[in-house]
């Protein structure tokens, strides 16, 4: 008999790798949710019961409610996403069931992605363009649009791990005068790219530029408060690509508006989407 299995998203994408979900197709029952956007719970509840295997997305919650309904025949969890913290690993472990996720499939695409967060925040590339299709575009403003650049500046990474590290590694060409990280153990990689670990309040007062790169854990929820953002530079500019609660999204707001610090890019946020009359989105 073959193995049941639930994938909570099944693309028909040509761009992404179908032969992998083939090979899932090929050995196992597979019941699979192909609508647009995540799951919805109901349905998730009704597809889980008797499954063997449940293969889900960061933003399917795999809670005691999911794993009760799955009943004893449920043997492993799989995410597709370096992060974890929408399954409740404690219960997940407490029934003896496998959990396995994908912690290196989204590195490079994801320091490109700050890079790319970095440079359109700082150079102002949103506004500049949307400047040049309103009119708003002079003729002769030479410091018009102008924005702080990377060479000889500090560049802070929080969360020195796989992305971390490349996202330094890409920085370089750009010759800025220092990179430092706050990271819970000290890396042995950093020496290799020139990094050096400081402490959080150290690496707040001396950035120009903040890339947020850490697992969303209870001790790094909301670590980016109205404390913190008082302790950077008013110059300073905060990119943001692991989870939107590492920052209390107000207090950033506040920040924003009160010129506390110069600039946010982000392509993580609490709730996702935002509703529309969000600041983030004036």
């Amino acid at each position: 008999m073959l193995s049941t299995v639930v994938v909570l998203k099944m693309t028909s994408d040509p761009h992404q790798p179908l032969h992998r979900s083939k090979l899932i197709l090929g050995s196992c029952d597979v019941t699979s949710w192909t609508g647009p956007g995540p799951v919805p719970r109901d349905k998730l509840l009704q597809e889980i019961e008797n499954k063997h295997g449940l293969f889900c997305m960061l933003t399917d919650r795999i809670d005691s409610e999911v794993l009760d309904k799955a009943g004893e025949n449920l043997k492993i969890v799989s995410t597709m996403s370096v992060g974890y913290d929408h399954l409740d690993t404690a219960e997940i472990k407490k029934r003896s069931i496998k959990m396995s996720y994908t912690p290196d499939i989204l590195t490079d695409a994801t320091a490109e992605l700050a890079l790319a967060l970095l440079l359109a925040t700082s150079r102002r590339l949103l506004e500049a363009n949307e400047a040049a299709k309103t009119g708003e575009w002079k003729a002769w403003s030479p410091f018009w649009m102008c924005g702080p650049g990377l060479q000889n500046s500090t560049v802070g990474i929080v969360g020195f791990g796989r992305i971390g590290q490349e996202i330094a590694k890409r920085l370089i060409p750009f010759k800025p005068k220092k990179i430092i990280y706050y990271n819970r153990s000290e890396k042995l990689e950093a020496k290799q790219i020139g990094a050096q670990r400081v402490c959080f309040d150290e690496l707040l007062s001396e950035s120009d530029f903040i890339s947020v790169n850490c697992l969303l854990t209870p001790e790094t929820k909301e670590i980016f408060n109205e404390a913190a953002f008082k302790k950077m530079k008013p110059t300073a500019i905060l990119i943001n690509t692991s989870r939107g609660g590492v920052i209390d999204q107000k207090a950033l707001i506040e920040a924003l508006q009160n010129g506390t610090i110069l600039g946010a890019g982000l392509d993580v946020m609490t709730p996702e989407p935002l509703p529309l009359d969000n600041p983030l989105l004036k």
